[in-house]
Protein backbone atom coordinates (compact mmCIF):
# COMPACT_ATOMS: atom_id res chain seq x y z
CA UNK A 1 0.00 0.00 0.00
CA UNK A 2 1.70 3.22 -1.26
CA UNK A 3 2.06 5.69 1.82
CA UNK A 4 1.32 9.40 0.40
CA UNK A 5 2.34 12.84 2.84
CA UNK A 6 0.89 15.95 2.19
CA UNK A 7 2.06 19.00 3.53
CA UNK A 8 0.36 22.87 4.32
CA UNK A 9 3.18 24.74 4.41
CA UNK A 10 3.29 24.94 8.03
CA UNK A 11 6.53 25.29 9.35
CA UNK A 12 5.43 23.51 12.33
CA UNK A 13 5.31 20.27 10.64
CA UNK A 14 9.23 20.21 9.73
CA UNK A 15 10.32 21.17 13.41
CA UNK A 16 7.70 18.85 14.71
CA UNK A 17 8.15 16.01 12.24
CA UNK A 18 4.76 15.32 10.76
CA UNK A 19 2.63 15.64 8.03
CA UNK A 20 -0.60 18.15 8.11
CA UNK A 21 -2.42 14.82 6.61
CA UNK A 22 -0.86 10.94 5.63
CA UNK A 23 -2.76 8.87 3.07
CA UNK A 24 -2.66 4.95 3.60
CA UNK A 25 -4.82 2.99 1.41
CA UNK A 26 -8.42 4.46 1.34
CA UNK A 27 -7.86 6.82 4.74
CA UNK A 28 -6.90 9.88 5.08
CA UNK A 29 -5.41 11.14 8.05
CA UNK A 30 -5.51 14.91 9.24
CA UNK A 31 -3.54 16.28 11.84
CA UNK A 32 -4.94 18.39 14.49
CA UNK A 33 -4.73 21.87 12.77
CA UNK A 34 -5.14 24.84 15.07
CA UNK A 35 -7.06 28.23 13.51
CA UNK A 36 -3.59 29.87 11.53
CA UNK A 37 -3.33 31.27 8.53
CA UNK A 38 -0.62 29.66 7.08
CA UNK A 39 0.18 31.01 4.14
CA UNK A 40 0.93 34.40 6.93
CA UNK A 41 0.98 32.69 10.16
CA UNK A 42 -1.12 34.62 11.68
CA UNK A 43 -3.96 33.66 14.23
CA UNK A 44 -7.52 35.66 14.71
CA UNK A 45 -8.32 36.50 18.02
CA UNK A 46 -11.72 34.79 17.77
CA UNK A 47 -12.71 31.15 18.06
CA UNK A 48 -15.16 31.19 15.36
CA UNK A 49 -12.25 32.78 12.83
CA UNK A 50 -9.91 29.78 13.95
CA UNK A 51 -12.29 27.40 13.17
CA UNK A 52 -13.18 28.82 9.67
CA UNK A 53 -9.10 28.67 9.18
CA UNK A 54 -8.28 25.20 10.71
CA UNK A 55 -11.09 23.85 8.27
CA UNK A 56 -10.15 25.14 5.41
CA UNK A 57 -6.87 24.08 5.93
CA UNK A 58 -8.48 20.18 6.67
CA UNK A 59 -10.45 21.00 3.43
CA UNK A 60 -7.01 21.64 1.39
CA UNK A 61 -4.97 19.35 2.75
CA UNK A 62 -8.01 16.59 1.90
CA UNK A 63 -8.09 18.03 -1.66
CA UNK A 64 -4.00 17.67 -1.97
CA UNK A 65 -5.14 13.65 -1.05
CA UNK A 66 -7.58 13.26 -3.37
CA UNK A 67 -10.34 13.29 -0.39
CA UNK A 68 -13.30 15.68 0.00
CA UNK A 69 -15.14 17.06 3.15
CA UNK A 70 -17.87 14.03 2.25
CA UNK A 71 -15.31 11.41 2.66
CA UNK A 72 -15.19 12.35 6.29
CA UNK A 73 -16.40 10.26 8.51
CA UNK A 74 -14.46 11.07 12.22
CA UNK A 75 -13.93 14.73 13.86
CA UNK A 76 -11.78 15.22 16.92
CA UNK A 77 -12.10 18.82 18.22
CA UNK A 78 -10.16 20.22 21.25
CA UNK A 79 -11.35 23.58 22.29
CA UNK A 80 -9.02 25.52 25.50
CA UNK A 81 -12.58 26.56 27.06
CA UNK A 82 -15.70 24.79 27.22
CA UNK A 83 -17.55 27.65 26.43
CA UNK A 84 -15.76 28.09 23.13
CA UNK A 85 -17.81 25.20 22.31
CA UNK A 86 -21.34 27.04 21.61
CA UNK A 87 -19.03 29.42 19.52
CA UNK A 88 -17.55 26.46 17.32
CA UNK A 89 -20.62 24.69 17.04
CA UNK A 90 -22.39 26.45 14.54
CA UNK A 91 -19.17 27.34 12.42
CA UNK A 92 -18.76 23.12 12.18
CA UNK A 93 -22.32 22.85 11.64
CA UNK A 94 -22.18 24.97 8.49
CA UNK A 95 -19.24 22.94 6.98
CA UNK A 96 -20.53 19.50 8.37
CA UNK A 97 -24.58 20.08 8.18
CA UNK A 98 -25.25 17.71 5.43
CA UNK A 99 -22.02 15.34 6.03
CA UNK A 100 -22.43 14.68 10.01
CA UNK A 101 -19.49 12.78 11.25
CA UNK A 102 -18.91 10.66 14.17
CA UNK A 103 -17.67 13.22 16.34
CA UNK A 104 -15.77 14.55 19.85
CA UNK A 105 -14.74 17.53 21.64
CA UNK A 106 -12.63 17.78 24.58
CA UNK A 107 -11.54 21.03 26.98
CA UNK A 108 -7.94 20.51 26.92
CA UNK A 109 -4.98 22.91 26.53
CA UNK A 110 -2.73 23.29 23.71
CA UNK A 111 0.81 24.04 22.96
CA UNK A 112 0.15 27.94 22.18
CA UNK A 113 -1.89 30.47 24.27
CA UNK A 114 -3.03 31.93 21.14
CA UNK A 115 -4.90 28.28 20.28
CA UNK A 116 -8.38 28.53 20.97
CA UNK A 117 -9.32 25.64 18.87
CA UNK A 118 -7.43 21.89 17.72
CA UNK A 119 -9.18 20.15 15.10
CA UNK A 120 -8.85 16.34 14.01
CA UNK A 121 -10.10 14.47 10.63
CA UNK A 122 -10.24 10.99 9.36
CA UNK A 123 -11.68 10.44 6.03
CA UNK A 124 -12.43 7.07 4.27
CA UNK A 125 -12.96 7.11 0.12
CA UNK A 126 -16.10 6.66 -0.49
Amino acid sequence: MTRKLISSGSPFEEIAGYSRALVQGDWCFVSGTTGYDYQTMVMPDSVEEQTHNALTTIEKALEQAGFTLSDVVRMQYTVTDAAYADIAFPVLGRWFKTIRPAATMVVADLIKPEMKIEIEATALRS
